[in-house]
């Protein structure tokens, strides 16, 4: 028999770098599911499952004792950090309406490469001259992407082509078989609140670079190339000389080469646009849910926060620019609408500059009326033991009931 008050909602917690979204959700359900706090909705589940049907329980696919039911609201890339919106129970109903909400990000933009992911976490694809980049000129340069704009979705995010998403072609190592549309997007601030000349920062170029068929595909899939000039991006290749790769005909464009990454990162390139989703009726999971079998997951420690990952050294072939003539650097501060791409924003930046550039890092620092600093759970709490978490959990839970209270009381009388 249930005893205690059933606590159920929507909270956000300040995901850390290098694991993904799903394994933050991990790491909740199993602080939350022994937990006192969650005792009475783990004893609620178990009894509703009691009352099953032989039928039922045959089809239902998990067959473990019930955990804590948890979903989030829009993921977050593993190298990326800040508010990870989490549903609860019930609270999983209403993920929905953060991914259509603003979210604000600061990124920090690196300048005169690129990679397949549009990150530093990619492999190296191109590079490009970047001595004439001014802080002047970037800022004069991002007026073109604020406001209502076009923008086109990296490869590596979970939008589908003919029925099949975009990062599984790109790590089946086949090509898209239609050109990549551009979509509509809302950039309501955009700013530049620092810039990094070279030499003056610690963010470098990933060492790897792609084999040379997925660079020669690339020019096609990936419209990283630079205006053609003095200003032109070039390829490794390109750069010591051979310029096979200059020219490219529909022949030469190869399948790019298979991709081998980790299975758990996979969902974490899902994008926040919105989508139904799809709630099934005996596990009651949510799109951007934890899947019934967690077996595989990721083994990540759950009661520490990962270390700041460290960035690639400088690759020696071919040899990256002295400190003296490092690429420069800057963070932007942004405020967008659902569907919008940092990574895409930094890619098409350092096209519009006569360059190539890459997302070097990213903080989402607002979703919906979640802040960092102001009411988002610190994952390390996590680690310090239900009587540091609870409190805090548990107050961010009731002034989501108390919101939507206030709505549906609004909703009322306007009726």
């Amino acid at each position: 028999m249930t005893t205690g008050k059933i606590v159920e909602g929507v909270f956000a917690i300040n995901k850390p770098p290098s694991i993904s979204s799903a394994q933050v959700l991990r790491d909740l359900q199993t602080h939350f599911t022994p937990s006192a706090l969650f005792n009475p909705w783990v004893s609620a589940e178990q009894a509703r499952r009691d009352q099953e049907s032989h039928n039922q329980r045959k089809r239902r696919r998990d067959k473990k004792p019930p955990q804590v039911k948890i979903g989030h609201g829009g993921t977050l890339d593993p190298l990326a950090t800040g508010v990870l919106i989490a549903g609860i129970g019930k609270g999983t109903k209403h993920l929905q309406s953060f991914l259509e909400c603003t979210k604000s990000y600061e990124a920090v933009v690196l300048f005169g490469a690129a990679t397949d992911t549009y990150d530093r976490l990619g492999k190296l694809l191109a590079k490009a001259p970047y001595a004439h980049i001014t802080k002047e000129l970037v800022e004069e340069t991002l007026g073109k992407f604020r406001g209502k704009i076009m923008q086109r979705p990296p490869l590596f995010s979970a939008l589908r082509v003919q029925g099949k998403k975009l990062y599984e072609y790109a790590r089946e190592g086949k090509e898209v078989p239609v050109e990549i549309q551009e979509r509509p997007v809302e950039v309501l601030d955009l700013e530049l609140v620092e810039w990094m000349q070279g030499g003056e920062h610690g963010y470098q170029w990933p060492e790897e670079e792609a084999p040379r068929e997925e660079k020669v595909a690339a020019e096609k899939v990936f419209h990283f190339g630079a205006p053609s000039g003095e200003g032109a991006a070039q390829s490794p290749e390109q750069e010591s000389g051979d310029t096979r790769t200059g020219s490219i005909q529909e022949s030469q464009v190869s399948p790019l080469s298979k991709r081998k990454r980790d299975a758990s990162a996979q969902d974490d390139l899902i994008s926040d646009s919105p989508k139904k989703p799809k709630i099934d009726a005996s596990a009651a999971i949510m799109s951007g849910a934890l899947p019934p079998d967690d077996s595989k997951a990721a083994d990540v420690p759950l009661t520490t926060t990962p270390s700041e990952p460290s960035l690639s050294q400088p690759s020696t072939t071919p040899p990256l620019p002295s400190p003296e003539s490092a690429p420069p650097a800057c963070k932007l501060r942004m405020t967008v609408t659902s569907g919008f791409y940092v990574r895409s924003l930094c890619h098409d930046l350092g096209s519009a500059v006569g360059s190539l550039a890459l997302m070097s890092e990213l903080v989402r620092t607002r979703q919906g009326e979640y802040e960092l600093g102001k009411n988002v759970l610190e994952y390390n709490d996590l680690g310090k033991g239900e009587e540091i978490w609870r409190p805090k959990v548990e107050g961010m839970l009731e002034e989501w009931a108390d919101r939507q209270g206030s709505k549906q009381g609004s909703v009322g009388e306007a009726l």
